[in-house]
């Protein structure tokens, strides 16, 4: 499989674009005003604890609270472990956090007290003694070479000064000293000099933050994640890639020091794209990104898909469309659900959707043509370096997934809701605009002592007040007794209008 990286940079936004086979999989966005700050660590300053949700709120310097939940903090003083968030927290204690969830929406920062760090082989987790593997490197015998290293290179202690004062994170002095690791799958075959090398970069990190908690007042971030072109050298980028295409020349630079240091092996892979076209035309990325934010999406069989994403949930319909078959119904089916099934994966990951997903395909009564396509959906999500987790189709024909949500979705850094349907997706006709105004001018007429109205509103309502409801604003006139008058507003939306006394 042919992979590619594309990196745009401008001095407001960098762009990041992966391409397989020449069609764009995911696009990564990040403007300099408005970096994410999943990742970065925090000292921050208990301000309400919530005994009824087994929750409490974390203030960490940003325009609303972060959240945190029971679940998410690790007991630690000695404290034993503990479902109850009053025993673990108190109003004004100072608390070392980090960020899993970006705010989205009106809600805060999802945070954790389960400090991890990253590096290109490693995840690194101070206060903790676990080991482990990634998953998905299945090889048993790498997997111990892997196990071997780690332990080894653990058995040698974290060295920090003593009487740091690093009780103001609610961690002591032998706990910041506990280290646990995990492997990642890109480190599978990987040099035990690479891995050691890992160790050493983030030791060395984890000390400089350590420095920093002591000398640190809540609330303060004490760490932030790297900007996004390099994050995608850590977390994205992996040997089977061919080529990583860089557009701005300091950028290129940048990440050329960042690869020499940290993944030499990257190093014959990065390419400056000097170009007088954008780099993200040479595969049609901007279109691309454009189909993204809309709701149909076109199957090559003529059947097509609709994804409905709402604060909720996040909704997928199959249809079949214009596509007719060649066989029989249920062979069409079958196959507009299986273009369906590789076209849902790759949506997922362009779109970035996350939370809970539920799949509507096309209900097959042959249930090998029921597996096949569970299968297909498998493999398309196996390429999706983002945690999903798929179940067997309902009762009512349906598949729930859920795919872990960390950032806003494409669509929610992009746009926003509506200012005329407010986030619907509709607006009422013009037709239900004009009943709205007869009751209020019936309304009105009870409540005041007036001679006339003047009815404010948009051309299409003025048309409809003018033609199809024209005989009916006649008949409320004679009603009431009093006349209406109809003025233009070019400024005012559909659903927008004014009942003016006169």
């Amino acid at each position: 499989m042919n992979e590619e990286i594309l990196i745009n940079f401008s001095p407001m936004e960098t762009r990041v674009a992966v391409i397989e086979n020449g069609m764009l999989q995911e696009v990564h966005l990040e403007r300099n005003d408005h970096r994410g700050i999943v990742g970065n660590i925090y000292l921050g300053k208990v301000v309400r604890v919530l005994p009824g949700m087994q929750a409490a709120f974390i203030e960490i310097g940003l325009e609303r609270a972060g959240f945190i939940h029971v679940a998410d903090i690790e007991p630690q003083n000695g404290q034993p472990d503990s479902d109850d968030i009053a025993r673990l927290l108190r109003e004004g204690q100072s608390l070392l956090v980090q960020v899993l969830k970006d705010p989205i929406g009106t809600k805060g920062a999802r945070l954790t007290t389960q400090i991890s760090i990253p590096s290109r082989y490693l995840v690194y987790l101070p206060g903790s003694d676990h080991v482990g593997i990634s998953q998905r490197i299945e090889n048993e015998v790498e997997k111990q070479r892997l196990k071997h290293c780690l332990e080894r290179y653990l058995a040698q202690p974290v060295q920090l000064q003593e009487g740091l004062g690093l009780e103001k994170s609610g961690l002591n002095h032998a706990e910041f000293t506990k280290e646990g690791i995990i492997v990642r799958t890109v480190a599978e075959g990987v040099s035990e000099h690479g891995l050691q090398q890992d160790v050493d970069f983030l030791r060395r990190l984890w000390r400089q933050i350590s420095q920093t908690i002591v000398t640190g007042t809540a609330p303060q971030m004490i760490y932030q994640d790297l900007p996004l072109a390099l994050r995608t050298l850590r977390d994205i980028a992996h040997p089977q890639i061919e080529k990583i295409r860089i557009d701005s020349k300091e950028t290129y630079q940048k990440v050329s020091a960042f690869v020499n240091q940290l993944v030499p092996d990257m190093t014959a892979k990065l390419e400056h794209y000097p170009g007088g076209r954008p780099i993200f035309d040479l595969y049609n990325v901007e279109d691309e990104i454009q189909k993204a934010l809309g709701c149909k999406v076109p199957l090559k069989s003529g059947g097509y898909i609709i994804i409905d994403q709402t604060e909720a949930m996040t909704t997928v319909d199959v249809n079949t469309g214009a596509y007719v078959g060649h066989r029989n119904l249920e062979e069409t089916i079958f196959k507009t659900n299986l273009e369906a099934a590789t076209a849902i994966g790759r949506q997922l990951r362009l779109r970035n959707l996350g939370g809970i997903i539920i799949l509507d395909f096309i209900d097959m009564q042959d249930p090998e043509h029921q597996r096949q396509i569970a299968r297909t959906l498998d493999s398309a999500l196996a390429k999706d370096h983002v945690k999903t987790k798929v179940l067997p189709v309902s009762e009512l024909g349906l598949i729930q997934m859920t795919r872990k949500r960390t950032r806003e979705s494409l669509e929610q850094l992009l746009c926003e809701p509506c200012s005329s349907c407010e986030g619907t997706g509709t607006n009422k006709t013009p037709e239900t605009i004009c009943y709205e105004i007869f009751r209020e001018i019936l309304r009105a007429h009870r409540a005041y002592d007036t001679n006339t109205y003047l009815v404010l509103a948009s051309q299409a309502v003025i048309d409809q007040l003018l033609d199809e409801e024209a005989h009916r604003l006649a008949e409320l006139e004679q009603f009431i007794g009093k006349s209406i008058s109809l003025r233009l507003e070019p400024m005012y939306v559909s659903e927008q209008y004014d009942v003016v006394l006169r």
